[in-house]
């Protein structure tokens, strides 16, 4: 029962943070590429800081802003420290599909009477979705496997799939975690491979 409450943790917290980093990360990329503004040079330069900053770092940095702004540790402080740990990546993701992306496009549905919020929905958003779903995936993943940033920002009853499988283990390896990672390799190869067909068929309608 443990086990299974700690993998419905992990879940809630991957998918969640994947949300909403990929939503931020795709905005930010947006905004930053198309938009001129006060300050982007610095928000450019910041964004990547999470990329090199060592874990443990992140780990400590946030626990200690967590506890000066009095929130007690538990799954909302895993889910705010995965997002921003997230967020740079699904950033980098997205801008690289924006970079290849056809800026003549743009042109051509403000020519044919489309507004900013119609270009964007129908026009900039289908044509980066590999890009922005590459980034969720990357997400998820990064957040389901995250052990170190976790450790330090977990509270009583927010045990997630990582913390579990380390507690197991320094009292030995036993064959729940050898059956554990098979059924983990296994699913994480069904995604792969479910997904690319998918992203595929969306690459070449475009």
């Amino acid at each position: 029962e443990d086990l299974w409450d700690a993998l419905l943790n992990s879940l809630i917290i991957a998918f969640s943070s994947a949300l909403v980093s990929t939503i931020l990360g795709t905005m930010a990329a947006v905004g930053i590429k198309w938009y001129k503004f006060f300050g982007k040079n610095y928000i450019q330069s910041i964004s990547f800081l999470p990329m090199v900053i060592p874990e443990v770092i992140i780990g400590v940095s946030t626990v200690i802003f967590f506890a000066g702004i009095g929130v007690p540790l538990g799954l909302f402080t895993i889910f705010a420290a995965h997002t921003t740990f997230c967020l740079p990546f699904v950033y980098l993701m997205v801008t690289a599909r924006i970079d290849e992306f056809d800026f003549s496009i743009i042109e051509a549905s403000r020519d044919l009477g489309a507004t900013e919020r119609q270009t964007m929905t129908k026009v900039i958003i289908p044509s980066i979705l590999p890009g922005i779903l590459s980034g969720f995936m990357m997400a998820v993943t990064m957040s389901l496997e995250d052990f170190v940033i976790t450790f330090f920002v977990s509270g009583p009853g927010s045990t997630t799939l990582p913390l579990y499988v380390y507690s197991m283990i320094r009292f030995g390896v036993s064959p729940v975690i050898n059956a554990l990672s098979v059924l983990l390799v296994l699913v994480t190869l069904l995604i792969a491979i479910g997904l690319r067909p998918f992203l595929k068929t969306i690459a070449a309608a475009q």
